[in-house]
Protein backbone atom coordinates (compact mmCIF):
# COMPACT_ATOMS: atom_id res chain seq x y z
CA UNK A 1 0.00 0.00 0.00
CA UNK A 2 1.35 3.36 -1.15
CA UNK A 3 0.63 6.86 1.44
CA UNK A 4 -1.17 8.75 0.13
CA UNK A 5 2.34 11.36 -1.17
CA UNK A 6 4.18 8.08 -2.77
CA UNK A 7 0.41 7.86 -4.86
CA UNK A 8 0.54 11.65 -6.07
CA UNK A 9 4.53 11.32 -7.13
CA UNK A 10 3.73 7.93 -9.17
CA UNK A 11 0.44 9.18 -10.95
CA UNK A 12 2.13 12.50 -11.54
CA UNK A 13 5.07 10.81 -12.94
CA UNK A 14 2.77 8.82 -14.93
CA UNK A 15 1.03 11.27 -16.44
CA UNK A 16 4.07 13.84 -17.13
CA UNK A 17 5.49 10.78 -19.29
CA UNK A 18 2.53 10.45 -21.20
CA UNK A 19 2.27 13.71 -22.18
CA UNK A 20 5.42 14.77 -22.93
CA UNK A 21 7.81 11.39 -23.19
CA UNK A 22 10.12 13.01 -20.79
CA UNK A 23 10.00 12.41 -16.99
CA UNK A 24 9.75 15.47 -15.09
CA UNK A 25 12.48 17.08 -13.18
CA UNK A 26 13.15 17.06 -9.29
CA UNK A 27 12.24 20.81 -8.68
CA UNK A 28 8.94 20.11 -10.77
CA UNK A 29 8.26 17.30 -8.45
CA UNK A 30 9.13 19.22 -5.24
CA UNK A 31 6.70 21.89 -6.69
CA UNK A 32 3.95 19.38 -7.78
CA UNK A 33 3.73 17.66 -4.31
CA UNK A 34 4.36 21.75 -2.61
CA UNK A 35 7.67 19.61 -0.86
CA UNK A 36 9.91 21.99 0.71
CA UNK A 37 13.23 20.13 -0.59
CA UNK A 38 13.68 18.18 -3.33
CA UNK A 39 15.12 15.10 -0.23
CA UNK A 40 11.99 14.19 0.50
CA UNK A 41 11.41 13.15 -3.16
CA UNK A 42 14.45 11.00 -3.16
CA UNK A 43 13.10 9.22 -0.31
CA UNK A 44 9.71 9.04 -2.17
CA UNK A 45 11.47 7.79 -5.39
CA UNK A 46 13.44 5.36 -3.49
CA UNK A 47 10.12 3.81 -2.23
CA UNK A 48 8.26 3.86 -4.65
CA UNK A 49 10.92 1.55 -6.78
CA UNK A 50 11.56 -0.33 -3.68
CA UNK A 51 8.07 -1.70 -3.80
CA UNK A 52 8.44 -2.04 -7.91
CA UNK A 53 6.27 0.53 -9.04
CA UNK A 54 9.02 2.75 -11.22
CA UNK A 55 12.39 2.25 -12.51
CA UNK A 56 15.25 4.52 -13.01
CA UNK A 57 16.89 3.66 -15.98
CA UNK A 58 20.80 3.49 -15.63
CA UNK A 59 23.20 6.50 -17.25
CA UNK A 60 20.90 8.29 -18.15
CA UNK A 61 19.70 11.79 -16.16
CA UNK A 62 16.68 11.78 -14.35
CA UNK A 63 15.76 9.00 -16.48
CA UNK A 64 12.58 7.16 -14.97
CA UNK A 65 9.74 4.55 -16.19
CA UNK A 66 6.79 3.42 -14.34
CA UNK A 67 6.59 0.08 -14.44
CA UNK A 68 2.41 -0.05 -13.10
CA UNK A 69 0.04 1.64 -11.50
CA UNK A 70 -1.89 0.53 -7.83
CA UNK A 71 -4.71 -1.48 -8.55
CA UNK A 72 -7.14 0.89 -6.43
CA UNK A 73 -8.00 3.69 -8.45
CA UNK A 74 -8.41 6.20 -5.65
CA UNK A 75 -5.23 7.06 -3.44
CA UNK A 76 -5.00 6.13 -0.21
CA UNK A 77 -8.13 7.49 1.83
CA UNK A 78 -7.43 10.30 4.24
CA UNK A 79 -8.59 10.16 7.71
CA UNK A 80 -11.47 12.38 9.46
CA UNK A 81 -10.09 15.71 10.66
CA UNK A 82 -9.67 15.58 14.53
CA UNK A 83 -8.65 11.81 14.33
CA UNK A 84 -5.19 10.73 15.40
CA UNK A 85 -3.86 9.38 12.05
CA UNK A 86 -0.08 7.67 12.56
CA UNK A 87 2.73 9.18 9.86
CA UNK A 88 4.51 6.91 7.41
CA UNK A 89 7.99 7.91 8.27
CA UNK A 90 10.31 7.46 5.33
CA UNK A 91 13.47 5.57 5.64
CA UNK A 92 15.34 6.50 8.64
CA UNK A 93 13.11 4.73 11.01
CA UNK A 94 13.93 5.25 14.87
CA UNK A 95 17.31 7.26 13.66
CA UNK A 96 16.82 10.72 16.16
CA UNK A 97 19.37 13.41 14.63
CA UNK A 98 19.80 16.56 15.56
CA UNK A 99 18.57 19.96 13.49
CA UNK A 100 20.40 21.07 10.52
CA UNK A 101 20.29 23.36 7.97
CA UNK A 102 17.53 22.11 5.13
CA UNK A 103 20.74 22.92 2.48
CA UNK A 104 22.95 20.31 4.09
CA UNK A 105 20.27 17.93 4.59
CA UNK A 106 19.64 18.51 0.45
CA UNK A 107 23.26 17.87 0.09
CA UNK A 108 23.45 14.65 2.58
CA UNK A 109 20.12 12.98 0.60
CA UNK A 110 22.10 14.16 -2.96
CA UNK A 111 25.14 12.41 -2.62
CA UNK A 112 23.30 8.81 -1.46
CA UNK A 113 24.60 6.30 -4.33
CA UNK A 114 21.73 3.58 -5.39
CA UNK A 115 23.17 0.01 -5.13
CA UNK A 116 22.00 -2.89 -6.29
CA UNK A 117 20.83 -5.97 -4.35
CA UNK A 118 21.88 -8.81 -6.64
CA UNK A 119 20.27 -11.70 -4.79
CA UNK A 120 21.87 -13.86 -1.87
CA UNK A 121 25.09 -15.08 -0.81
CA UNK A 122 25.48 -18.52 1.11
CA UNK A 123 27.86 -18.26 4.07
CA UNK A 124 27.85 -21.76 4.63
CA UNK A 125 27.67 -24.16 2.04
CA UNK A 126 27.76 -22.86 -1.23
CA UNK A 127 24.41 -22.45 -2.72
CA UNK A 128 23.30 -21.14 -6.64
CA UNK A 129 25.33 -18.59 -8.71
CA UNK A 130 24.54 -14.76 -7.94
CA UNK A 131 20.91 -13.87 -9.27
CA UNK A 132 20.03 -10.85 -11.15
CA UNK A 133 18.86 -7.53 -9.80
CA UNK A 134 16.08 -7.65 -7.23
CA UNK A 135 15.90 -4.39 -6.00
CA UNK A 136 18.16 -1.18 -5.12
CA UNK A 137 19.17 0.26 -1.65
CA UNK A 138 20.65 3.68 -0.74
CA UNK A 139 24.12 3.45 0.37
CA UNK A 140 26.31 6.55 1.84
CA UNK A 141 29.54 7.33 -0.65
CA UNK A 142 31.74 6.63 2.46
CA UNK A 143 31.04 3.17 2.82
CA UNK A 144 31.94 2.30 -0.49
CA UNK A 145 35.34 2.47 -2.08
CA UNK A 146 36.19 3.95 -5.98
CA UNK A 147 34.88 1.72 -8.67
CA UNK A 148 31.30 -0.62 -9.25
CA UNK A 149 29.58 -2.23 -6.46
CA UNK A 150 26.79 -4.31 -5.53
CA UNK A 151 25.02 -6.08 -2.61
CA UNK A 152 24.13 -9.65 -1.67
CA UNK A 153 21.73 -10.63 1.18
CA UNK A 154 23.89 -13.37 3.43
CA UNK A 155 22.31 -17.01 4.58
CA UNK A 156 24.57 -19.18 6.63
CA UNK A 157 26.63 -18.69 9.59
CA UNK A 158 29.95 -19.55 8.17
CA UNK A 159 31.54 -16.17 8.85
CA UNK A 160 30.35 -14.89 11.93
CA UNK A 161 33.72 -14.74 13.67
CA UNK A 162 34.35 -12.14 11.22
CA UNK A 163 31.58 -10.36 12.48
CA UNK A 164 28.88 -11.69 9.23
CA UNK A 165 25.74 -12.77 10.07
CA UNK A 166 22.65 -14.68 8.44
CA UNK A 167 20.58 -11.65 7.22
CA UNK A 168 23.44 -9.10 6.78
CA UNK A 169 23.35 -7.16 3.67
CA UNK A 170 27.15 -7.10 2.73
CA UNK A 171 28.31 -4.59 0.13
CA UNK A 172 30.99 -5.99 -2.13
CA UNK A 173 33.40 -4.23 -4.64
CA UNK A 174 32.66 -5.57 -8.07
CA UNK A 175 36.60 -7.33 -9.13
CA UNK A 176 38.10 -10.30 -10.16
CA UNK A 177 41.72 -10.07 -8.16
CA UNK A 178 41.83 -10.14 -4.71
CA UNK A 179 44.46 -10.26 -1.91
CA UNK A 180 45.63 -13.13 0.42
CA UNK A 181 43.05 -12.48 3.19
CA UNK A 182 40.61 -10.63 1.69
CA UNK A 183 36.81 -11.59 2.20
CA UNK A 184 35.37 -12.06 -1.23
CA UNK A 185 32.44 -13.57 -3.31
CA UNK A 186 33.96 -16.00 -4.85
CA UNK A 187 31.98 -18.49 -7.48
CA UNK A 188 33.06 -22.19 -7.95
CA UNK A 189 32.76 -24.18 -11.13
CA UNK A 190 30.53 -21.66 -12.58
CA UNK A 191 27.46 -22.22 -10.36
CA UNK A 192 28.22 -22.01 -6.64
CA UNK A 193 28.37 -18.63 -5.36
CA UNK A 194 29.88 -18.40 -1.88
CA UNK A 195 31.14 -15.63 0.68
CA UNK A 196 35.14 -16.26 2.04
CA UNK A 197 37.99 -15.51 2.87
CA UNK A 198 40.46 -16.10 0.45
CA UNK A 199 43.56 -17.40 1.07
CA UNK A 200 46.27 -18.26 -1.63
CA UNK A 201 48.06 -21.39 -1.20
CA UNK A 202 51.09 -22.00 -3.56
CA UNK A 203 49.27 -22.57 -7.11
CA UNK A 204 45.27 -23.79 -5.10
CA UNK A 205 42.99 -21.47 -3.82
CA UNK A 206 41.68 -21.87 -0.38
CA UNK A 207 38.57 -20.56 0.48
CA UNK A 208 38.37 -20.59 4.44
CA UNK A 209 34.93 -19.67 6.94
CA UNK A 210 35.40 -17.85 10.42
CA UNK A 211 33.36 -20.61 12.07
CA UNK A 212 35.22 -23.79 13.03
CA UNK A 213 32.49 -25.43 12.43
CA UNK A 214 32.88 -25.18 8.58
CA UNK A 215 36.24 -26.86 6.77
CA UNK A 216 38.44 -24.94 5.00
CA UNK A 217 37.77 -25.67 0.90
CA UNK A 218 40.82 -25.96 -1.30
CA UNK A 219 40.48 -25.22 -5.36
CA UNK A 220 42.72 -25.53 -8.36
CA UNK A 221 42.96 -21.75 -9.87
CA UNK A 222 40.45 -22.77 -12.90
CA UNK A 223 37.75 -23.84 -10.59
CA UNK A 224 36.80 -20.46 -8.94
CA UNK A 225 36.70 -16.97 -10.31
CA UNK A 226 36.27 -14.13 -7.77
CA UNK A 227 33.60 -11.93 -8.15
CA UNK A 228 34.33 -8.99 -5.89
CA UNK A 229 35.76 -7.99 -2.88
CA UNK A 230 34.00 -7.11 0.57
CA UNK A 231 33.95 -3.01 1.84
CA UNK A 232 30.92 -3.06 3.80
CA UNK A 233 28.21 -4.68 5.80
CA UNK A 234 24.68 -3.14 6.62
CA UNK A 235 22.82 -4.57 9.36
CA UNK A 236 18.60 -4.17 10.05
CA UNK A 237 17.79 -4.82 14.14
Amino acid sequence: MLTRKQYELLRFIHERLKETGVPPSFDEMKDALDLKSKSGIHRLIMALEERGFIRRLPNRARALEVLKLPEAAAPPVSRPAGRFTPSVIEGNLGKVRPARPQAAEDDEDERMVAIPVMGRIAAGVPIEAIQAKSHTIAVSPDMLSAGEHFALEVRGDSMIEAGILDGDLVLIRKQTVADTGDIVVALVDDEEATLKRLRKRGASIALEAANPAYETRIFGPDRVAIQGRLVGLIRRY
